[in-house]
């Protein structure tokens, strides 16, 4: 059996993430990594567990995240499954958990799945890449929450030490009887 990876990336972290995972997965456990956005007519009987990954911008997660997992309960009910919101507020950590990332918090309080395991990663802040509104609002939002405000700096705060640690936490999950 494999695991599926799926997940919604604004600006690449939360692909980058997803994809070292499964980097991390591979010695243990076959895996596919799709973007959640183009994840149609998934051959669900080849996995026994599913990770479900998502970024923030501007305080929320893609819509289409949510739609999916209310789509596609029953099928990820079936099989051990995991989430990690990918966002910047989590740069600080006291922000890096499902309890104390407001984000994650109310994601899980409004969806009707509970995962398994649930993590929170810091994501990247690469203002060069932004387009002018983008690059504007997040400087506003991190001058006001005490964060980079250099708009030439591309700076990645996500603790890969704890993405691998969340990895095999995934990998040990036991699976689900169908």
């Amino acid at each position: 059996m494999k695991a599926l990876i799926l997940y919604s990336s604004r600006d690449g972290q939360t692909r980058e993430i997803a994809a070292y995972i499964a980097n991390q997965l591979k010695t243990r456990q076959e895996c596919d990594t799709l973007n959640i956005l183009h994840a149609e007519n998934i051959e669900w009987q080849q996995y026994d567990r599913v990770l479900i990954g998502a970024s923030i911008r501007y305080g929320h997660f893609h819509p289409k995240v949510d739609k999916f997992v209310k789509q596609h309960l029953a099928e990820i009910k079936k099989r051990a499954s995991g989430f990690f919101s990918v966002n910047l507020t989590a740069r600080k950590p006291e922000k890096r958990t499902p309890q104390t990332n407001a984000y994650t918090r109310k994601f899980l309080l409004n969806s009707p799945w509970q995962p398994d395991c649930c993590a929170v990663f810091a994501g990247a802040l690469r203002y060069p890449r932004y387009g002018f509104f983008d690059r504007f609002m997040i400087q506003l939002i991190m001058r006001m929450t005490g964060g980079e405000t250099d708009t030439t700096k591309e700076v990645e705060y996500t603790d890969w030490e704890e993405v691998a640690r969340f990895a095999h936490e995934f990998a040990d999950l036991t699976g689900k009887k169908r």
